[in-house]
């Protein structure tokens, strides 16, 4: 079997990420900061580590500002919707994913002025028509890193410096991003950092966090409330960091599977699963190009872009060739729009999607090549 379908969960885990959970439910059962005894305060301590990892990776100074959530859309809810009121404006782009798209459409319904700032037809996005639609009243921008739909990038770092220089907050979604693409939250001026775990961070599902920079505190509201362990005695919810954002019990277990999986992402640096995830990309944009009856979609250059590739073959629709990959060569893809509408109307493959292959850092060579095969032979049954 050939697994292609890392940008909605990488599979499989580093054997390290298998064993940190294992432990932890063994030996580690316990909630942590609701008890004082032993086991309670070491699954306090794993997970304060996860935050020391993530703040290496992310290059942020404070672990207390890294909030850890069920996914990156309850992230990317968090910040979009704990930061606009009514009457205030914010600006997209035509790339996002629904998880950015929903809550802004839902908080327009309700008086927030939307800006959805059209890209390339590569996916591409000119920083400056993001400067262009900011207002008096601009509350907040918010993009993602890489498309889930084709990976290309966006200027997160210009944007950062327009965003700054109007002190405007930046919040960036890198579900898709991080572990596979350097992320620094100073040098890009990100105020907030939406990131999955279960991505290229090669934890569990159910994790992700959100970063938020100091000072965004005290205009974030939360989206839950209840009991976090601390200031028990008071009925209002904390306003410190993280305590003011993690109501309930956390994913105690996940979120030890997550700190292997960022150590995993250290030790294996950062520059080699680029490289390496660079290098599958370009042959499989090379092999498909090469196919009568078959589009490929996107920016073409590997560099501009993360290991995400979304094709089409001539007179067939997605959800056929993805069952024609699995059932006949064992080659497991994500076909449709992959909850990106905004994304394929961009593209110009809305309504039908693309068939989407996106390798990982434990895919090879020959993994490309033999999915190139079957490709190959599907786009001439379709001929």
């Amino acid at each position: 079997m050939i697994y292609f379908d890392n940008a909605a969960t990488s599979w499989p885990k580093p054997e390290a990420v298998y064993l940190a959970m294992d432990s932890l439910m063994r030996n580690t059962g316990a909630s942590p900061g609701r008890s004082g005894h032993l086991m309670s305060l070491t699954a306090a301590r794993i997970i304060h580590e996860t935050r020391e990892a993530l703040c290496e990776l992310f290059n942020i100074s404070d672990p207390s500002h890294v909030v850890f959530t069920s996914n990156a859309t309850e992230a990317l809810n968090l910040a979009i919707k704990g930061l606009l009121r009514p009457g205030d404006h914010a600006v997209t782009s035509s790339m996002e994913h629904n998880s950015v798209m929903r809550p802004l459409r839902a908080l327009e319904k309700n008086g927030v002025d939307i800006t959805v700032v059209k890209c390339a037809s590569d996916g591409s996005l000119d920083p400056h028509d993001i400067e262009k639609a900011i207002r008096s009243n601009t509350k907040l921008i918010v993009l993602t890193h890489a498309s889930n739909v084709v990976g290309t990038m966006l200027p997160v770092s210009e944007v950062g410096r327009i965003a700054r220089g109007c002190s405007i907050p930046l919040v960036i979604d890198a579900a898709q991003s991080a572990g596979c693409y350097p992320i620094d939250v100073e040098t890009m001026n990100i105020d907030l950092l939406a990131f999955s775990g279960h991505k290229s961070l090669f934890g569990p599902q159910g994790t992700g966090g959100l970063y938020i920079r100091q000072g965004i505190e005290s205009r974030l509201e939360p989206l839950k409330y209840g009991g976090t362990g601390s200031y028990s005695e008071h009925e209002d919810q904390p306003n410190f960091l993280p305590d003011k954002y993690e109501s309930g019990t956390p994913n105690t277990v996940g979120l030890a599977g997550l700190g292997a999986g960022v150590r995993f992402v250290m030790q294996e640096g950062l520059t080699n699963i680029k490289k390496k995830e660079q290098r599958l990309t370009k042959l499989l944009l090379d092999g498909l190009a090469s196919i009568p009856g078959v589009t490929c979609y996107g920016n073409g250059d590997p560099a501009r872009r993360v290991a995400i590739v979304s094709f089409n073959i001539s007179g067939m629709l997605p959800s056929e060739v993805a069952l024609q990959l699995e059932e006949d060569f064992r080659i497991m893809c994500r076909p449709g729009l992959q909850c990106s509408p905004a994304a394929h109307k961009t593209l110009g493959t809305f309504p039908q999607g693309t068939v989407r292959l996106s390798p990982g850092h434990f895919n090879s060579s020959h993994d490309v090549e033999r999915t190139l095969e079957a490709v190959k032979q599907i786009a001439r049954r379709a001929r």
